[in-house]
């Protein structure tokens, strides 16, 4: 075993402390700021549509500002752990000291501008370990790495809902429990900051002239809007849809451990047979499964913990071998990779803002009631089910046409 193998496990932690404070704050957050502090759909919608439009500037100067504080990568991370760790106590765990809707704006802003320069000092760094790993370093690393980043989802998407058997205020502990995870992933990570050897910025200008990198970040940002839709709805469409209240928790852990336990395999058959013709086979598979949601009504939990099952595994190929491919591209092309993985970042997140901004505020034009299914008529749940259900399914067909044609020969 090598001494880069031997240091692949604090990848995985790490990977679990951002995947914590990504797609499970999009799942908890809205849905606690309406029953908690009663902000309305739409108002929500429009903050975190407000949040990504922010992105569209943040993430890409964010990786800039990675890259002119690389020689100091250390203690920019470990700064950047603290800012995550106190803004999550504060979403969470502290009472509003303003309005909430702004009280949620001003916390998220700090959790996500964390979040994203976390992330792009992460992969950035991968890049580099990647390529000194013997062999497909770049597959064996994203394997670890998006093992614990689903690890990470699915303790942080339950972690609420089990507290909550145990303690008054769930999600205040849940924001507690973050902020220690955060300072011992950022122990775990310390040694590996080092960007000795590393070479010079390449700028923006190399990855975006790049017509292979051009097509990999479309290809991302299509990809990933299934998985921004379907979380965003997910809560509410086990409540009010299948009419099953309390399955929430055990639903997402089903789906998350599910990918977490495919992400090995994918790696493992997309070094075996080809990147490419592994993520075409497992998008097939996530449309076949994924849509026959649409055949559920209320009380359908089981048959649908089944798909989260099928849908879940699929989901490992996405969250691992999309990464590892643009890892690789960047070694050959931008090895800093700080402002390619600040690209990748902001079109990742940009499919959340487009779920929130949209979705939320038809359900609410459309009378949706955050509840059981007796408080929503069915027209209402109908659209819920095409919004969770079909919309992802026809984005997923778009993913598989831009893959198909796109040649990785130079990956």
């Amino acid at each position: 075993m090598t001494q880069d193998s031997e240091r692949l496990p604090a990848y995985s932690l790490f990977a679990a402390l951002l995947a914590a404070a990504g797609l499970p704050i999009y799942i908890h957050a809205p849905k606690f700021y309406v029953d908690e502090y009663g902000v309305s759909l739409a108002a929500l919608g429009a903050v975190l549509f407000g949040l990504r439009l922010l992105d569209v500037v943040q993430d890409p100067l964010l990786g800039k500002l990675a890259e002119k504080l690389r020689d100091q990568r250390a203690i920019a991370v470990a700064a950047g752990c603290a800012v995550i760790a106190l803004a999550m106590v504060g979403l969470f765990a502290i009472p509003p000291v303003l309005p909430p809707l702004v009280w949620f704006g001003l916390t998220l802003t700090l959790v996500f501008s964390a979040f994203s320069f976390l992330t792009i000092n992460f992969y950035a760094q991968g890049v580099m370990k990647g390529t000194r790993m013997s062999g497909q370093g770049h597959f064996r690393l994203a394997r670890w790495r998006e093992s614990g980043a689903l690890l990470g989802v699915c303790v942080a998407a339950v972690a609420p809902v089990a507290l909550a058997s145990i303690f008054a205020a769930p999600f205040a502990w849940f924001a507690i429990g973050f902020a220690v995870l955060a300072v011992i992933a950022a122990l775990a990570m310390q040694s590996e900051w080092s960007t000795a050897g590393l070479a010079a910025s390449t700028g923006f200008g190399v990855v975006l002239k790049d017509k292979l990198a051009r097509r990999l970040l479309l290809i991302a940002l299509v990809n990933a809007a299934p998985v921004a839709v379907s979380s965003t709805l997910f809560l509410f469409f086990v409540e009010s849809k299948l009419d099953a209240p309390g399955f929430e928790g055990p639903l997402l852990l089903v789906f998350f451990l599910s990918a977490a336990a495919a992400a090995p395999f994918w790696g493992a058959m997309a070094e075996r047979f080809g990147p490419k013709d592994v993520l075409i086979v497992a998008m097939i598979l996530a449309i076949c499964a994924f849509g026959l949601t649409l055949t559920l009504g209320p009380g359908d939990w089981v048959f649908f913990a089944i798909i989260c099952v099928m849908s879940g595994a699929t989901l490992g190929a996405d969250l691992t071998l999309m990464p590892a491919i643009f890892a690789n591209r960047m070694a050959r092309i931008s090895p800093s990779a700080a402002e390619g993985f600040g690209l990748w970042s902001f079109v990742s997140k940009l499919t959340l803002a487009f779920a929130a901004v949209t979705l939320l505020p038809m359900l609410e034009r459309a009378g949706f009631q955050s509840g059981s299914a007796a408080q929503n008529s069915p027209e209402t749940l109908a659209l819920l089910a095409i919004l969770y259900a079909a919309v992802p399914c026809g984005l997923k067909v778009i993913s598989i046409a831009l893959l198909a044609i796109t040649d990785l020969s130079e990956v």
